[in-house]
């Protein structure tokens, strides 16, 4: 099975692609999409929206997993996270990928088998998992691995159980 995760955001959307066959889970692609600050944030949601779209078509992923959006101080920044959340669902759904959308404690808990782990053991965690070598970077581009992971996990929970049929 082949999943995309994204963790979304305007300056920076991390996105990871993973494949789990059996036992055996890999990194095949994972990054940023990154966008100028001084751009139009119209023009900042449209690029975040290109690049997911060309990640869909180049690596065509079974499944889409989404972090959600967490309660943020700062009203501007949740505002334009949650935009990019739109164009990223949207892209899903236009592809008829099932979506998953997960809190960062799910994911935590699903990957390291506690919710409230810290950052840097959730990245150690995904590195020894995929055996990958190097430090992931940037973080962004660590928890889409992780969203990806846990997007697998869910959909074989749910396809165990019949609430999904692929």
């Amino acid at each position: 099975m082949r999943a995309i995760g994204i963790d979304p955001g305007t300056g920076r959307c991390g996105f990871g692609i993973v494949d789990k066959n059996g036992n055996e889970i890999r990194a095949i692609d994972y990054g940023i999409i990154e966008t100028p600050k001084e751009m139009e944030l119209i023009e900042r949601i449209h690029i975040v929206y290109q690049g997911i779209k060309e990640l869909i078509t180049l690596y065509k992923p079974q499944v889409m997993g989404v972090e959600t959006l967490y309660f943020n101080k700062n009203i501007t920044t949740a505002i334009s996270v949650a935009e990019a959340r739109g164009v990223i669902l949207l892209a899903g759904y236009q592809e008829n990928i099932p979506v998953f959308e997960c809190t960062p404690l799910q994911v935590k808990q699903q990957v390291v088998g506690y919710g409230r782990a810290e950052k840097e053991q959730v990245i150690k965690m995904i590195m020894h998992m995929m055996h990958i070598t190097s430090k992931i970077s940037p973080d962004d581009a660590a928890d889409a691995l992780a969203i990806a992971l846990t997007s697998i996990y869910r959909t074989e929970h749910d396809s165990v159980y019949g609430r999904l049929k692929l």
